[in-house]
């Protein structure tokens, strides 16, 4: 998975696209009606869209995790939620995505 919207280039890791396999199993499990159903994939959705627009566009903006100055996060608030996606600027023009988390979560892998 890639995208382009802005300067750089976003593409995901395969742990990043299990990671949002897993979010989504995750919003799947805890619907109680069809609607909660449609909104899971309207909640990754907007993760992925959120995301790639933003670090198309300023990945030097965001954070650095704790003890590694070659990584960043970018936090995306969600309805009743927030994510945490764990990035690298691979080079001058991409950005890669490592692995995506609730914020509740304790790691990323």
């Amino acid at each position: 998975m890639s995208s382009a919207q802005g300067g750089f280039q976003v593409s995901y890791t395969r742990q990043a696209q299990d990671d949002l396999l897993r979010l989504y199993d995750f919003l799947l499990a805890r619907a109680r009606h069809s609607e909660d159903l449609a909104r899971a994939q309207e909640v990754i959705d907007q993760l992925r869209e959120h995301v790639e627009r933003r670090l198309s566009q300023t990945p030097h903006l965001y954070r650095h995790p704790l003890g590694n100055p070659h990584l960043r996060e970018l936090v995306v608030a969600a309805p009743g939620a927030g994510y945490v996606a764990l990035y690298d600027i691979t080079d001058s023009r991409k950005v890669t995505v490592i692995a995506v988390r609730h914020q509740l979560e304790d790691d990323y892998l």
